[in-house]
């Protein structure tokens, strides 16, 4: 006998009809992909269609590759297990159905044969058997083991079941041709063998396996075409949605918020309505699987406000459906809910610290942070909505160019006893250090700048400050949604910095020191910035400063979100720590990527806590189950953040904060 198969056996002369009935199904999923394409497209021009090799790596990697969803091992390897059970199917059926006696004269292919045909049939069963076992992981995990983060809905179930009888029937219509025919070499096909054996273990001819293989056959095909009609209007459209939002992604600096152009021309600003998003912002409503990730990951859900990462991103969807045919101008009179205060409310878009955790834990790089923003612009410059404690604050950013109430005139105050050359005096230094509002008027924090001045000029570092020149960075203000004062402060900023040609400068804080690196390029300010742990242990590895004591206790290490999450420094405060440490460093649970926002972010600072748990006070607790002695930071606002939460809950004798510059300075 002839080692290949008769694609339509037992089902006699349907290849035309099975033709017809894919070309009708495969029209209706492109038909309706199509549509949802129209749908995004409603939005706003955005420019994603550069690095076009870097865009096909990144599919790749964190598509095929799955480098993102398998840093949770269970959904990762379930999902792993039945995507690559999927694709190396999808690709058999494409083989298969350009193999039948219709198609392959035209095309000349003829290779289910020989030794082409045993291997072909072993890897269609073991791949078949590894997504029945990835589809049976994800249901026993949906079903039995419920994590909160997974809302289950009908949608779900039924795609998983439907994938999972697609499947079975896939090797029960096998299992039944073998069991009639009988040919030795169909061993190779090890799954549908052993469903012979189950079938027909005498291997006696039946009439009744005919009837049955019929019956498997055409159950299967049906639901291969439900499966393929059902795609485009279900979660299974994140096979392609989320494909194409990886392809999409950003290759700008992580969190870099865009910038409104022109402010002086534009007549509304930010997002009141889906379509006032870019196409690709709402390409991120499809491409979400509602896997929950960023919600196991966010401070502010974690901490009980009404923030989750995923509702809003699931919110937005529903809002974009609901909209679509007055979008499309199918019916342009339609009532629309509104996306601000209907689907989304106005305390889940003050909760969100712009912490980033959401983001860096999406597999498929949904982009949550630039929407929350987008939206608090509109209720910024648009509606003058926002929490009350916050306008002092704007108004403070405007007359004294602090958030506080102290004057522009008192900024270098702190350095008065230092000595510290002030560019208007001398503008000939190496480098600026650029001190900061925190650095500058923060009592606790003045300290730290006191630190880094001892640890430059240990290292006889030629630097000096702006003083009351120095003005915010504009970071709170766009963060807040307030855009305009922003680039004000932005502005004003780069000039002065013109005037004295500066070109490098140290920052202590992330929040500074992300803005200058990453948005400050947006608006002709080019700098070479450094944060001060790496500049610090730049200073250490080079001998410029020398370490000749040690601190004999252990430490744990507090990531700042815009110093690790935004930045990817994670390294160098910790390579400091096990140079000047006799004690250990003592990890935190919540760590590196995975760190714990200090609840400071996205303005947060400046405003009140009344909702859920305080995120701070959650943080300290997570460094006193290390028990450690002393958190060390790198960040000023983490520093404020954490103090107060050692306080709140009362541990002043049991664990302290400080910065790594106080650390290091503490030991010249």
């Amino acid at each position: 006998m002839e080692t290949t198969r008769e694609i339509f056996w037992n089902v006699g002369n349907v290849a035309l009809l099975v033709y017809l009935l894919a070309a009708v199904v495969v029209f209706i999923f492109i038909y309706a992909f199509i549509q949802r394409i129209k749908l995004w497209k409603i939005g706003k021009e955005e420019k994603r269609k550069d690095q076009i090799w870097e865009r096909i790596k990144s599919v790749l990697v964190f598509g095929f590759g799955h480098k993102r969803l398998l840093t949770e091992p269970y959904p990762g390897i379930s999902h792993f297990l039945l995507f690559w059970g999927f694709v190396i199917l999808l690709l058999g059926t494409i083989i298969i159905f350009l193999q039948e006696d219709i198609l392959s004269p035209i095309f000349n292919l003829f290779f289910l044969h020989g030794n082409f045909y045993l291997w072909f049939s072993l890897i269609l069963d073991l791949f078949g058997l590894l997504a029945i076992i990835g589809v049976l992981l994800a249901l026993y995990r949906r079903y039995i083991l419920k994590p909160e983060r997974l809302d289950n809905v009908f949608d779900d179930a039924f795609s998983l079941i439907l994938i999972l009888l697609i499947l079975v029937t896939g090797f029960l219509t096998e299992g039944a041709r073998i069991a009639f025919t009988r040919p030795d070499f169909e061993r190779w096909s090890f799954a549908g063998w052993q469903i012979a054996l189950i079938l027909n273990p005498s291997w006696t001819e039946s009439e009744s396996l005919l009837i049955w293989h019929r019956f498997f056959w055409w159950v299967h095909l049906g639901l291969a075409f439900l499966f393929i009609g059902y795609l485009a209007y279900s979660k299974l459209l994140h096979i392609f949605s989320s494909s194409l939002s990886v392809f999409f992604r950003s290759f700008e600096p992580k969190g870099k918020l865009d910038p409104i152009l022109d402010m002086e021309n534009q007549e509304t600003f930010g997002v009141s309505k889906a379509e006032e998003f870019t196409w690709r912002q709402l390409l991120d409503a499809d491409a979400c699987t509602r896997c929950g990730r960023c919600q196991d990951n966010c401070p502010a859900h974690l901490s009980e406000k009404p923030l989750s990462p995923k509702k809003l991103i699931q919110d937005l969807k529903t809002n974009l459906l609901l909209s679509a045919k007055a979008l499309q101008k199918e019916n342009p009179d339609e009532q629309r809910k509104n996306l601000i205060g209907e689907s989304i409310s106005e305390d889940e878009l003050w909760a969100c610290t712009t912490c980033l955790a959401c983001q860096e834990s999406c597999p498929v790089f949904v982009e949550q942070v630039q929407k929350v923003v987008d939206l608090r612009r509109y209720l910024v410059l648009m509606e003058a909505k926002f929490p009350q404690e916050i306008t002092p604050m704007f108004k403070n950013l405007e007359t004294n160019y602090n958030p506080w109430a102290f004057g522009f005139a008192s900024r270098g105050d702190w350095a008065k006893d230092l000595e510290v050359k002030l560019l208007s005096e001398d503008k000939n230094v190496d480098i600026l250090f650029w001190v900061g509002c925190s650095g500058s008027y923060d009592d606790r924090n003045k300290k730290v700048s006191q630190a880094l001045v001892k640890i430059l000029r240990a290292a006889n570092i030629n630097f000096g400050i702006l003083g009351q020149e120095e003005k915010c960075c504009g970071e709170p203000a766009r963060r807040m949604g307030n855009e305009y004062l922003g680039q004000m402060l932005i502005q004003e900023n780069i000039e002065i910095l013109k005037n004295y040609g500066v070109k490098k400068i140290l920052f202590a804080c992330p929040h500074g020191y992300n803005t200058f690196k990453n948005e400050y390029p947006q608006f002709g300010g080019e700098y070479q910035v450094y944060h001060h742990t790496d500049f610090i242990l730049d200073l250490i590895q080079s001998g410029k400063i020398k370490i000749t004591k040690k601190i004999d206790e252990n430490i744990t290490y507090h990531d700042s979100c815009y110093l690790g999450r935004y930045n990817d420094i994670y390294d160098s405060p910790r390579e400091i720590l096990k140079r000047i440490l006799e004690g250990k460093i003592k990890e935190m649970e919540r760590r590196r990527e995975k760190s714990f926002c200090c609840g400071a972010g996205g303005g947060r600072m400046w405003m009140e806590e009344n909702l859920g748990k305080r995120i701070n006070q959650l943080r300290v607790k997570q460094a006193q189950e290390t028990e450690a002695k002393t958190i060390a930071s790198a960040c000023p606002y983490c520093l404020t953040m954490l103090s107060d939460g050692i306080k709140e809950i009362g541990l002043e004798e049991k664990l302290e904060v400080n910065d790594i510059a106080e650390l290091v300075a503490s030991l010249l």
